[in-house]
């Protein structure tokens, strides 16, 4: 039996459609379960919440080597299926399958999860040096890979009021970059007003992740959300604008108006779980002037008369060149690895080779 009280699960992000694809789940071993949702996961522990007190909780080892076979793990927004043992230690014996799931890989492409169950990612870049438009393309490529609604929150606005021309031309350089569809605000993370711009994202039982770079303003504008200093800000270098990894990580917490935020540290990691089709998807300007080029294989790279490199900024594409790369090596078998490794060192050592007999020294 599993108790599910929907309208005490609906402040935590419980949807009509999770409580509808939980009905479809094989049902669990005998005994009674609580649903609750993942508010924080800790190396030992997590965090659940079943919408009216939280709680300690481990997972069974059985659950863990499930997910670990799935090259999976638990992850912050997950929906969890709880009970307690007759110590009265609460334990999780089943995860309910995600309906999204963002997903980062390391430098070896292996993956770990970023959080469960959001609806809309805010992207949170700061306009002072924060800013960085192929850090954006990242992390746009890392949101959309996973379906979730992808919104750019431009943070520390004050810093452009004095001088309003400096924050115009940085919204047309977005415009013109991205898709006309992406959503683009503008905010001071520190002023309630930038919880009234972001109230349409923020309806009752909807939940979103806040994510970017340390020292964007991730934490100041959740504290702005929840009306409360919960999370630590600290300052930002003067030299560069970055900041120290405050957040160090993930947490849900409920906002007052009903729906949740996750605020997330900076991820040192930054590499989208993304295939060829999504990253054709984010870049369809590429795709569209592709058709242009003079040979139908081009790569745009060397080749004559092609289009993309004409209109198409030397930035972006030499980013989605990076991101392509990337893709392709992660869905290479650990051989094929191998072998391109192989080929890179051959072409190293005839580069070093060459060198040497130009400088006079073979």
């Amino acid at each position: 039996m599993i108790d599910i009280d929907f309208e005490r699960l609906r402040c935590m992000g419980l949807t009509p459609a999770m409580a509808q694809h939980l009905a479809l789940q094989p049902e669990p071993e005998e005994g009674s379960f609580t649903l609750m949702r993942l508010t924080e996961v800790h190396r030992e522990t997590l965090r659940l919440h079943d919408g009216q007190g939280e709680r300690s909780a481990r997972v069974l080892p059985r659950v863990i080597r499930e997910l670990s076979d799935e090259d999976s793990a638990l992850a912050v927004g997950d929906w969890v299926l709880a009970a307690d043992d007759r110590h009265g230690e609460c334990w999780v014996h089943q995860r309910v399958p995600p309906l999204t799931h963002i997903v980062r890989r390391d430098a070896d492409g292996s993956r770990h999860p970023v959080v469960s169950n959001v609806d809309t990612a805010l992207l949170v870049m700061g306009l002072d040096e924060d800013y960085n438009l192929r850090r954006l393309e990242r992390y746009l490529a890392l949101v959309q890979g996973s379906g979730v609604q992808p919104v750019v929150v431009l943070t520390k606005a004050d810093i452009c009021a004095p001088t309003p021309q400096l924050l115009a031309p940085r919204l047309q350089e977005l415009r013109e970059r991205f898709s006309s569809s992406l959503d683009v605000l503008a905010v001071d993370g520190t002023q309630a007003a930038a919880a009234h711009a972001l109230a349409p994202y923020l309806n009752v039982g909807q939940t979103v992740v806040l994510m970017g770079s340390s020292g964007a303003g991730k934490s100041t504008l959740t504290n702005t959300l929840l009306g409360a200093q919960i999370q630590d800000t600290g300052a930002v270098r003067e030299d560069d604008g970055r900041g120290k990894h405050t957040t160090t990580s993930r947490s849900l917490h409920r906002l007052p108006g009903g729906a949740c935020v996750i605020d997330t540290p900076g991820l040192r990691a930054l590499r989208p779980d993304v295939d060829e089709a999504t990253l054709a998807w984010l870049f369809d300007d590429i795709g569209r002037l592709a058709l242009h080029c003079r040979f139908r294989d081009c790569r745009h790279q060397e080749e004559p008369g092609c289009a993309v490199r004409e209109g198409i900024g030397g930035d972006r594409l030499r980013n989605y060149h990076k991101l392509l790369r990337e893709a392709r090596r992660d869905t290479m078998t650990v051989l094929e690895r191998q072998q391109q490794a192989s080929v890179w060192k051959a072409r190293g050592r005839a580069t070093r080779a060459w060198m040497k007999v130009k400088r006079g020294e073979a």
